[in-house]
C-alpha cells in the first residue's frame, strides 16, 4: 500500500510541483521539495520517495537539451560526484535519524541564503582558470549535497558559471549530469533499503503530477520571470530548514 495520510499529501503535493518547475527550468525550486516532504517523515524516506520522480523528470531535460552540452565538465566532475554520493550513504548509513535531518536542515538554509545573495548580484564560484582538480573537488560536494538533499546545484553551478557557457549548453550539461547523478544514487538507496513497496508506489501515484508540471516549467520559463518567485521559494527553504534543524536537536 502506498502512503495515506493527508498531510503527507497536503505537503507532496505543492513539493512535487516546485520540483517540476525545477526541472522544466526555474532552477531553484526543487530544492524546496526534500525540506517539505521531510516535515512528515524521515529525510532519507522522503529522498527515496523523489528519487525515481527525478530519474523520469530528467528524460525531459535530457532529450530536450541532448545536443547542446559540454563534456568536459561531465569528465571534471562526475569522478567526484561519486565520491560524494558514496560519503552521503554513509552519512545516510551510520548515524541517526536526528542527525540526516540536521544536515538537510542546514543544507537548505545555507543553499537559500546562497541563492538569495547570488539574486543580488553576489558571486561564488571558481575562477574560469582553476585547476581541474577543483572542479573534481566541487564534484564531490555536489554528489554528497545531492545524496543528502537532492541540492547539489551550488557547487556544480560555482565550478560551470565561471566558464561562460551559454545558456542551452549550460542547461544540457546540468541535465545529462544530474541525470547521472541521480542514476549513481539509485545504489545506496537500495542498499539503505528505502526502495520499499509502498516508497515506490508512492512516487507511482506522484509520477503525473511531477511530468505536467515539468512540461508546466518548460513553457512557463519562457513567459514568466522567477525572480520574486524565488524569493518566496528561498525564504521558504530558509524555514523549512530552521523547522528541520530545531525538531533534530530538540
Amino acid at each position: 500500500m502506498m502512503l495515506t495520510d493527508p498531510v503527507f499529501y497536503a505537503l507532496a503535493i505543492p513539493a512535487i510541483i516546485l520540483l517540476g518547475l525545477g526541472k522544466g527550468g526555474f532552477s531553484g525550486f526543487g530544492s524546496a521539495a526534500l525540506p517539505l516532504l521531510a516535515l512528515t517523515m524521515s529525510p532519507v524516506q522522503a529522498a527515496a520517495i523523489m528519487l525515481p520522480i527525478m530519474i523520469v523528470q530528467d528524460v525531459v531535460g535530457v532529450w530536450s537539451f541532448r545536443k547542446t552540452w559540454d563534456g568536459n565538465v561531465l569528465w571534471v566532475m562526475l569522478p567526484g560526484a561519486v565520491a560524494g554520493i558514496v560519503l552521503g550513504w554513509l552519512l545516510a548509513a551510520q548515524v541517526s535519524a536526528n542527525a540526516v535531518m540536521a544536515a538537510l536542515g542546514a543544507i537548505s538554509i545555507l543553499f537559500a541564503l546562497q541563492r538569495l545573495w547570488v539574486e543580488r548580484g553576489g558571486r561564488i564560484a571558481a575562477s574560469a582558470s582553476s585547476p581541474p582538480w577543483i572542479g573534481t573537488l566541487l564534484g564531490v560536494v555536489s554528489g554528497f549535497t545531492s545524496q543528502i538533499a537532492h541540492a547539489g546545484a551550488p557547487p556544480f553551478q560555482m565550478w560551470v558559471i565561471p566558464k561562460r557557457l551559454d545558456h542551452l549548453t549550460f542547461a544540457g550539461t546540468a541535465a545529462i549530469f544530474f541525470a547521472i547523478v541521480n542514476w549513481m544514487k539509485v545504489p545506496a538507496y537500495m542498499a539503505l533499503g528505502q526502495f520499499t513497496r509502498e516508497n515506490m508506489l508512492t512516487a507511482a501515484a506522484l509520477l503525473p503530477l511531477a511530468i505536467g508540471s515539468t512540461f508546466a516549467g518548460v513553457v512557463l520559463v519562457r513567459r514568466v520571470t522567477g525572480t520574486r518567485f524565488y524569493t518566496v521559494i528561498y525564504l521558504l527553504m530558509i524555514f523549512v530548514g530552521a523547522k528541520l534543524l530545531w525538531d533534530a536537536l530538540a
